[in-house]
């Protein structure tokens, strides 16, 4: 079953066309990674599929309706993103973790929010403790917590290990994966490691100046018969 359908999908910005007509599906319940040279349009397409960017011509459905019919605040629900800067608001761990919530006039219990950190490998004794002091990796694991508060259908990634050590990087990879199979989460993960994709990916995308050149199971994507993901395996694009 298909979480998010696209058809002939183009974004422009002033004279420069982003992207091109890009047709495909992403598959319920898995992590369907893309990847591409810079300036493919990898997180452009992203942020449409939470609606911070609005297509120049085409359709987005998810789960079968269309994007533009859901309301702002029941999409940002639906559907979370997690950057690569993991960006925190002043205080600590627990004021983070109720955010998502706050937002919405609700509020998030001191038990549950430990449930978010037990999910995402922290210490429950780092509820308190203000972002400031925490390292990369385990900002991005709040970052990640704080996106699940809202209980996504489809959960958005953009680059989320680039900066981070192997260790790290390592803890992530396997945390995307617990969430996918606890929850059935729609996961699209924007990465630069190639072997990261392919190895924590379902399905992998390979975008290349603006259009969708290959749509594989990720097991299969280095038996492509493209010449441009060839060359991309061989590090000769950018």
């Amino acid at each position: 079953m298909d979480a998010i359908q696209l058809h002939e999908l183009h974004y422009k910005m002033e004279d420069i066309h982003v992207l091109k007509g890009i047709t495909g599906s992403i598959k319920e319940g898995e992590i369907t990674t893309f990847v591409g040279p810079s300036g493919a349009g990898k997180t452009t397409l992203l942020k449409m599929f939470n609606g911070l960017l609005t297509p120049t011509s085409g359709e987005i459905n998810l789960h079968g309706k269309e994007l533009s019919h859901y309301g702002p605040k029941e999409l940002r629900k639906l559907v979370g993103i997690a950057l690569q800067s993991a960006p925190m608001v002043d205080g600590n761990v627990f004021d983070n973790l109720s955010l998502p919530l706050q937002l919405q006039n609700g509020s998030l219990t001191e038990e549950e929010a430990k449930n978010f950190l037990n999910l995402v490998g922290l210490k429950e004794d780092k509820l308190y403790q203000n972002v400031k002091d925490l390292s990369g990796g385990q900002r991005q694991k709040v970052s990640i917590a704080r996106t699940l508060v809202n209980r996504p259908k489809v959960l958005l990634l953009d680059e989320i290990t680039s900066s981070l050590d192997q260790v790290s990087q390592k803890e992530i990879n396997d945390l995307i994966q617990k969430v996918s199979k606890t929850y059935g989460t729609t996961i699209i993960w924007i990465t630069h490691d190639l072997n990261q994709a392919l190895t924590v990916g379902t399905y992998t995308w390979f975008l290349m100046n603006g259009e969708l050149l290959e749509a594989s199971k990720s097991h299969d994507f280095k038996e492509s018969p493209n010449d441009k993901v060839q060359a991309f395996f061989r590090g000769d694009l950018d």
